[in-house]
């Protein structure tokens, strides 16, 4: 894409200058011309921070956030023309092109949440009940050893851990009927959208609760290596 634009722009510079009696005039004003004309592209701060996003749309320039907002644009007439003109696709390809991309899109987002899925259900869910039961135990084996003792730890715990994993059993039960709702969706463009608008947020919410339960809960019940453990660790 880029490679193409870049062709572009330099064939429309070369069919100006090629022409020209003056060629240096001509180079002196066309990159005059070029630069006022499209100056509000040229940003040379902070790509990566809010100030930009705020920044251009001042300048009237798109931000397309995600892959379905950006394919939504690949078969504008410029861009269909663009890709024709130097031979890269025809419009049948380019349409193909965003079929697939569109696709693939779609088919990832769809495997990340049925991993998502797997991992609670097999691992998260019942490594965490396992560490509910062992606070419990706890609380009922000190109380019942010294009636009246204080285990606000244990119980504090259990009481996070237990809220944490109501939230993460329904976020999951919430991400499935998600994912069987997107089993229905034929058109490609359209499914591409749902994963955007409800799957990532379902995977998202789901994330939030399982990482609360992990900086609380107990290592030795946690079925996955910690980042700790996966930087740091040599076993």
């Amino acid at each position: 894409v880029l490679n193409t634009i870049v062709a572009e722009e330099l064939q429309q510079f070369a069919d100006e200058l090629e022409k020209a009696e003056d060629f240096e005039g001509a180079l002196h004003e066309l990159i005059h011309r070029v630069i006022c004309e499209h100056k509000r592209i040229i940003f040379n701060g902070d790509g990566y921070d809010a100030s930009w996003v705020e920044e251009a749309e001042k300048r009237g320039l798109l931000n397309l956030r995600s892959t379905p907002d950006a394919l939504a644009h690949l078969l504008d007439e410029k861009n269909v023309e663009l890709f024709a003109r130097h031979k890269v696709y025809s419009p049948v390809e380019l349409a193909a092109r965003r079929e697939v991309l569109y696709e693939n899109y779609s088919k990832t987002i769809g495997i990340e949440a049925l991993t998502m899925l797997d991992m609670l259900s097999r691992d998260i869910l019942p490594a965490v009940s396992r560490a509910c039961k062992a606070l419990t135990d706890s609380v009922l084996g000190r109380e019942a050893a010294l009636p009246g003792v204080e285990c606000s730890y244990e119980k504090d715990m259990l009481r996070k851990l237990s809220s944490h994993m109501s939230e993460a059993y329904a976020c999951g039960a919430k991400l499935s009927e998600a994912v069987e709702k997107s089993k229905s969706i034929t058109d490609a463009a359209e499914l591409a959208c749902f994963c955007r608008d409800e799957l990532l947020p379902d995977m998202t919410a789901l994330r939030s609760a399982v990482d609360a339960m992990e900086i609380i809960c107990d290592s030795e019940f946690w079925p996955y290596p910690s980042y700790g453990d996966i930087l740091f660790s040599i076993k």
